[in-house]
């Protein structure tokens, strides 16, 4: 499958349906014009130099109808993160993949007080380039058979590049991932086969196109199936966009926990109730926080696996085959295996060890990195960098990054198991990231930042009660904010840098 040209199809069977409500611009573009604007778009692209396009631009129908716009004229979208540190990450991505335009927006950069860098050109005057005779032209060409206009568009194949993300960096550098057409094609249909989706569902759509769990879920899943999607620009408003879900009668929710969690605080019982299917992703579901859901909205949150480099789903749970606690079995054309840390031996249902996964969804593998692809991809098989255990009924329990278990006194600390055990304990609107430091005497030490104070006394009493001596944080260190990626998730590598450097400074004055 070539997703552009399946969107064209799609597009044209239904015409007159909302394919996106933009709810940050209020505008309705349905599945026709959608067609219309991505054909105009793409010959505005031809302009620019083949292969790499940046796209820096909020959930919005102009940052979808940009990268379909881009795809179409037959160069491949590099999405950039603008969360923190957006013209770093321009010229980050411009330096790794060798491309120099970035189609941006006027209204991002000066919201974000973001400075130019060379290359940078901007949707809103792309747009003003647009006249009525391209306009007559692209929507004649959108009535033209399928057939037809697929003979106009450059030449493509599934294992083509459909997109470049980068992983999140909160461990080091990012990598630049490269998906295919049948990468993405592979775990929509899943997804879709999976969860049943209906031709009359409504998709909420504010998770970052950069983000592989929104350019999945909230771009070509939507896209792909006919379905409408309502795109926000700031998933963090958490207000409005339950106002949103409520107006638009939303039916399917996909999302961070930290994006769930600001819901779940900032909504009332009723205000969710068209919402009948909700999976929390990218990063660990507290029980508190499924608990919430269920006795506020009556929603069974469900939680799923994945990684950039898997397109990104591996495993999620299902409305009629729920474990809480696991992140579901794996997809319908996915494979998970768990293996030795050290010797790499397959590992029995019920032990544990590092999650392994193959199939279509794996990644075509780093751009201009093949050792870091070597090492991660062998005989199929991509090495995730997670542990986890898969049960005698074939869930898959992940238990967090191999790089987040600290060797203390000879004995491997779960560092995720730590935070989910202090989260459950503190109060909801209480954000706490465990991460280790040095420690000369036993290699090293758990610290516990909070971003409040707590009764370290009770917390620690109450926490010995799940976890042995040698798992309890030694410090609790108060952060007003942690900080987080663009997902949600929390930046484990700013995090620590943080612990470090307070701790370095209390030694200092001692």
């Amino acid at each position: 499958m070539i997703l552009h040209e399946e969107f064209i199809k799609i597009a044209k069977k239904n015409g007159k349906k909302d394919a996106i409500i933009d709810r940050g611009r209020e505008k309705r573009v349905t599945f026709g014009k959608s067609l219309i604007a991505a054909l105009m778009l793409s010959e505005k692209f031809h302009a620019y130099k083949k292969g790499f396009v940046g796209v820096m631009i909020p959930n919005s129908a102009g940052a979808i109808l940009t990268t379909l716009g881009v795809l179409i004229s037959g160069r491949v979208p590099v999405m950039i993160n603008y969360s923190t540190g957006a013209s770093e990450n321009c010229e980050y991505a411009q330096m790794k993949c060798g491309f120099r335009t970035i189609i941006t927006s006027k209204a991002l950069i000066e919201k974000i007080g973001c400075r130019l860098v060379p290359g940078m050109v901007f949707i809103e005057d792309v747009m003003e380039t647009i006249s009525t005779l391209d306009k007559l032209k692209a929507a004649l060409r959108s009535k033209m058979p399928f057939k037809v206009i697929k003979r106009s568009l450059p030449k493509s194949h599934e294992e083509d590049n459909v997109v470049i993300l980068f992983t999140s960096g909160s461990e080091k550098d990012p990598k630049a991932v490269q998906l295919t057409h049948k990468n993405i094609a592979a775990n929509v249909i899943d997804i879709f086969d999976s969860l049943k989706f209906n031709d009359d569902d409504i998709m909420l759509g504010n998770l970052p196109l950069f983000h592989v769990f929104g350019y999945n879920t909230n771009f070509w899943l939507p896209l792909l199936q006919g379905l409408s999607v309502v795109t926000y620009p700031n998933p963090l408003e958490y207000k409005k966009v339950v106002q949103i879900i409520k107006e638009e009668n939303v039916t399917l929710m996909l999302g961070t926990p930290v994006f769930f969690n600001g819901y779940l605080r900032q909504s009332e019982p009723g205000e969710l109730s068209s919402v009948r299917i909700a999976v929390a992703g990218a990063d660990k579901c507290p029980d508190m926080l499924r608990e919430g859901y269920n006795k506020k909205h009556g929603i069974t949150l469900l939680e799923g696996y994945g990684c950039t480099e898997t397109s990104p789903v591996i495993s999620v749970n299902l409305p009629n085959a729920n474990k809480p606690g696991s992140t579901g079995k794996p997809l319908p054309t996915v494979k998970v295996k768990i293996t030795d840390i050290n010797s790499g031996e397959e590992l029995a249902r019920g032990q544990e060890g590092k999650l392994l996964s193959k199939g279509d969804h794996i990644m075509k593998g780093y751009f201009d990195d093949l050792e870091e692809t070597s090492l991660r991809i062998k005989d199929g098989w991509y090495d995730t960098g997670d542990m986890g255990m898969v049960d005698e009924d074939g869930y898959v329990w992940h238990r967090g990054r191999l790089k987040r278990f600290a060797k203390i006194g000879g004995e491997m600390v779960s560092l995720v198991k730590v935070e989910s055990v202090l989260t459950d304990l503190l109060p909801p609107e209480t954000d706490c990231c465990i991460v280790e430091i040095p420690d000369y005497l036993k290699g090293a030490k758990i610290i516990a930042a909070v971003t409040s104070s707590v009764d370290e006394r009770e917390i620690l009493k109450q926490m010995s009660a799940e976890l042995p001596n040698i798992s309890l944080p030694k410090d609790f260190l108060i952060i007003d904010e942690l900080p987080k990626m663009g997902s949600g998730k929390i930046n484990f590598r700013k995090v620590t840098e943080i612990v470090k450097e307070k701790f370095s400074e209390n030694n200092n004055k001692k």
